[in-house]
C-alpha cells in the first residue's frame, strides 16, 4: 500500500514540535493512516504489523504530548478563522464506555456503575456553524468511592473547585486563552452549563456567553426570573427553521415563535451566600422563544437562554438564539467520534494513551465535519480548499466512472455529493442533504482508491 502524509495533515501540524523531526513525521503519518480508515483499529489502519508496532511505540513516547498536539492544531485553527470577528466556543461532555477494559491503568468510571471516561471538549465554530477546530479537551474518570456515602445536598454544597462541573469554568478559561487573537468568543453551553460561578467568571474575564437555562433563578427583588418572563407580554414574533430529526421521524419545518426578553439582576444562589469572593448578583438577560402553534402531537418548543450579550430588539434576541442553535454541532462531533471513529474500541494500556488517541480522532472528526458543513454554508467554494489535487481528481473519476480528469476543482457542494455517492447516498429528493455518516464512508472508499492508485494503469 502506498503510504503518504496527507496535505491537510501537513498543513494542520506544520508547527508541531516534539523536539524530534523523525517523531513529528511519524505522528503525521499516523494521523494520515487513521484519517483514511477512522473506524478501523490501529492494527488495521496501519497496514502492517510493523507499522502498528511503530504506532504504539510512538504513543508511548513521552515526547508525544497532548498539549503539543493541541498547540499545533490551535495554530491552524487561528489561520482558518481569520476573517470572522465573532466565533462560537461550544462545550459539552461525552460519556465514553470502556466496560471491558479492567486492566487499563488509571481507568475509573464515567458514572457510578460504568467503567469509562467523560470527555469534555470545546469546539470552535463560525456563527454559521462551520467547525474550525478543538480549543480544549479534558478527560475525567471517577474513583467510584469519591462521593460514596454523600447525600445529594452534601454534594451540592461542595465548593465549585471540588465538583466535576468545575470543568466548565476551566474550559472557558482555556478557550479564551487559546482563541484566535482577532476574534471575540461567545461561549455556548446546554443546561449543564447553567452555573452561577460560570456566569461570574465570564463577567470578570470580559467573555460573552449564551447558555440554556434550567434553574429558576431569583432576582434581587426575590422574584422568579423565568416566571416573570413567561408572564410578560411578547415583544415580537419570528419564524425559525426546525431541523429534521430522523431519530424522531420528524421533517424540517417552520415554527412561529413568540419572543420575550428581560434584563434582571440575578441573585447569588442560597447555597453560595457565604462565599464572599463570589459576586452577590449579576446583571444578565433572559431570552424566551416559545412556539405558538406546534404540530398536533408535538411538544411546543421553548428555549430559555441566559446571556450577557446586549439585547435591545427582536433581531438581537433572534441572533443570539441562532448562536445557540449551533450547539448541536458538538453533538454531531460526538456522533462522528463514537460511530465513525469508534473511539469506544480504543485499546491502550493506560488511560493517558486513550486520551491521546481520542484527541487525534477529534481532529480527524473536525476535518470530516468541515467537508460536510462547508458544502452547505459555502457551496460554491472550490474544494481544493480542503482536498488535494490528486484527491479531487480521483474522486471525480471514481464517482463518475470516467477516465477523464476535470479541468478545474469542483465546488465544495459537488465534491461532497460525489463523496456521499461513494458512501452510498443515492441523491434522491427524499434523501435530503448528505449526512456525516455517508461522508466518512465515502472518504474511506476514496482513500482506499488513493492508496492503491499507483498499482493500476
Amino acid at each position: 500500500m502506498n503510504r503518504e502524509i496527507k496535505g491537510w495533515v501537513t498543513s494542520e501540524f506544520k508547527t508541531l514540535c516534539f523536539n524530534s523531526k523523525r517523531l513529528e513525521s511519524r505522528f503525521q503519518m499516523v494521523m494520515s493512516d487513521l484519517a483514511e480508515q477512522p473506524g478501523k483499529s490501529i492494527w488495521l489502519a496501519s497496514g502492517s504489523r510493523a507499522n502498528a508496532k511503530a504506532v504504539y511505540r510512538m504513543l508511548a513516547n513521552e515526547k508525544v504530548e497532548k498539549e503539543s498536539i493541541l498547540a499545533a492544531h490551535r495554530n491552524a485553527v487561528g489561520e482558518r478563522g481569520v476573517e470572522t470577528p465573532v466565533l462560537l466556543a461550544v462545550q459539552d461532555t461525552m460519556a465514553v464506555n470502556y466496560h471491558g477494559h479492567t486492566k487499563t491503568k488509571g481507568l475509573g468510571y464515567n458514572c457510578e456503575q460504568t467503567l469509562g471516561i467523560n470527555v469534555h471538549s470545546c469546539l470552535l465554530l463560525t456563527p454559521s456553524g462551520i467547525p474550525l477546530g478543538v480549543l480544549a479537551q479534558s478527560v475525567i474518570t471517577r474513583d467510584e468511592k469519591n462521593t460514596a456515602g454523600k447525600t445529594h445536598q452534601e454534594k451540592r454544597n461542595r465548593p465549585i473547585e471540588e465538583k466535576e462541573s468545575y470543568r466548565w469554568l476551566e474550559t472557558m478559561n482555556t478557550a479564551a486563552q487559546n482563541a484566535p487573537a482577532h476574534a471575540s468568543l461567545v461561549h455556548i453551553a446546554d443546561r449543564e452549563g447553567d452555573i452561577y460561578e460560570l456566569y461570574a467568571q465570564a463577567q470578570r474575564m470580559g467573555e460573552s456567553f449564551v447558555i440554556r437555562a434550567v434553574h429558576n433563578r431569583l432576582t434581587v427583588e426575590k422574584e422568579s426570573a423565568v416566571q416573570t418572563l413567561r408572564e410578560s407580554a411578547p415583544v415580537d414574533r419570528t419564524t425559525i427553521t426546525v431541523s429534521a430529526n430522523r431519530g424522531a421521524a420528524t421533517k424540517e419545518r417552520e415554527a412561529l415563535m413568540t419572543v420575550q426578553y428581560q434584563c434582571a439582576d440575578i441573585l447569588k444562589p442560597q447555597i453560595r451566600r457565604k462565599e464572599d469572593d463570589l459576586e452577590p448578583s449579576l446583571r444578565l438577560t433572559l431570552i424566551r422563544l416559545a412556539e405558538e402553534f406546534p404540530p398536533a402531537g408535538s411538544k411546543p418548543i421553548e428555549w430559555l437562554l441566559m446571556t450577557n450579550l446586549e439585547v435591545n430588539c427582536t433581531e438581537d434576541a433572534v441572533r443570539i438564539s441562532e448562536y445557540y442553535k449551533q450547539r448541536w454541532k458538538i453533538e454531531r462531533f460526538h456522533f462522528v467520534l463514537k460511530s465513525g471513529c469508534k473511539i469506544e474500541n480504543i485499546q491502550q494500556r493506560r488511560v493517558e494513551g486513550i486520551e491521546l488517541v481520542i484527541l487525534m480522532y477529534s481532529i480527524i472528526a473536525v476535518h470530516i465535519m468541515q467537508l460536510t458543513f462547508l458544502s452547505r454554508s459555502a457551496p460554491e467554494t472550490p474544494c481544493d480548499l480542503i482536498l488535494s489535487e490528486v484527491e479531487w481528481k480521483t474522486l471525480h473519476r471514481a464517482a463518475n466512472r470516467t477516465r477523464t480528469d476535470p479541468e478545474n476543482p469542483p465546488s465544495m457542494e459537488d465534491a461532497v455529493r460525489l463523496i456521499a455517492k461513494l458512501g452510498g447516498h443515492v441523491g434522491a429528493k427524499s434523501d435530503g442533504l448528505p449526512g456525516l455518516k455517508v461522508i466518512w464512508i465515502g472518504l474511506n472508499k476514496l482513500f482506499i482508491l488513493l492508496a492503491y492508485r499507483d498499482f493500476f494503469p
